[in-house]
């Protein structure tokens, strides 16, 4: 009984102070006294805050534009967005300060936090890669900016994290196209990722994809295109095992190689 009391009461106790503070909040957003303002935002973003912090900060961008404030202000800002994880709007206002006020101190931070804004967000890998691609853009562009900075080495890392990204969503896109049985789309997009990514992981499944791709696509080929193709998919053969002599894909290269070469025979003998 006694726990359960002091339950309730503790519930209570915290409306009352949730309640009184909300209300001493509304009061200090009514108010047209901007220090009063000013100081209120700067002590909720020093609390950690940001919900209320932000909500002040808005306003007081607009009133202190232009005067010896205003770079402060929007310094808060920015970083309010950033603790609330809206991400999209922080590099946005980050990159603007940075733009505006490119002699302040902080001027170097908010073009990295720019950047790595764009950095977390970038979406998971199977979704449009164009956050990504600009993150990219933005990390690269501060490396070029601040080649001595002590965040370029966590800058290159972001980058390779993102191009990771982009790798694996190229080669999905490339083994969709082989799935869908659209052999000579899959054969030029394997390709592209190779030429993109030549040290790719997956490299060896891609070259034995190609292989398969460019069999299968000859089987299906009318007569007269059979003959070119059946070579590509020799060609390809050769560039696997040339590549990876151990390739786990090996007993089914040779098999394709054979018939290959069984079919290129057929074709010749014909002609002959």
């Amino acid at each position: 009984m006694v726990k359960r009391i002091s339950v309730i009461l503790g519930v209570f106790i915290f409306i009352i102070i949730a309640f009184s503070s909300c209300s001493k909040f509304q009061k200090v957003l009514k108010s047209t006294d901007l220090n009063e303002k000013y100081k209120a935002a700067e002590a909720y973003y020093n609390k950690a805050d940001y919900f209320h912090a932000l909500q002040l900060f808005e306003e007081l961008v607009t009133y202190y534009r232009g005067t010896t404030n205003a770079e402060k202000i929007f310094y808060y800002y920015a970083y309010c967005y950033y603790a609330t994880s809206d991400f999209t709007t922080a590099s946005y206002y980050f990159k603007s300060f940075a733009s505006t006020y490119p002699n302040s101190k902080y001027a170097r931070e908010a073009q990295y936090m720019s950047a790595y804004c764009s950095y977390l967000d970038s979406p998971e890998y199977s979704l449009d890669q164009t956050n990504t691609l600009s993150a990219v853009k933005e990390l690269q562009l501060f490396v070029n900016m601040y080649p001595k900075s002590d965040s370029v080495k966590i800058c290159n890392k972001l980058i390779d994290d993102l191009r990771t990204k982009l790798e694996i969503k190229e080669f999905e896109i490339s083994k969709l196209y082989y799935k869908l049985e659209d052999y000579k789309a899959s054969i030029v997009s394997f390709g592209n990722t190779l030429k993109d990514y030549p040290d790719t992981k997956y490299k060896e499944e891609i070259l034995y994809l190609i292989m398969k791709a460019n069999y299968i696509y000859a089987s299906n080929s009318i007569s007269s295109k059979k003959l070119e193709r059946y070579q590509a998919a020799l060609d390809a053969y050769n560039v696997l095992i040339s590549t990876f002599a151990q390739s786990k894909y090996i007993k089914d290269a040779e098999s394709v190689n054979k018939n290959s070469l069984k079919e290129i025979n057929k074709i010749k003998n014909i002609k002959l």
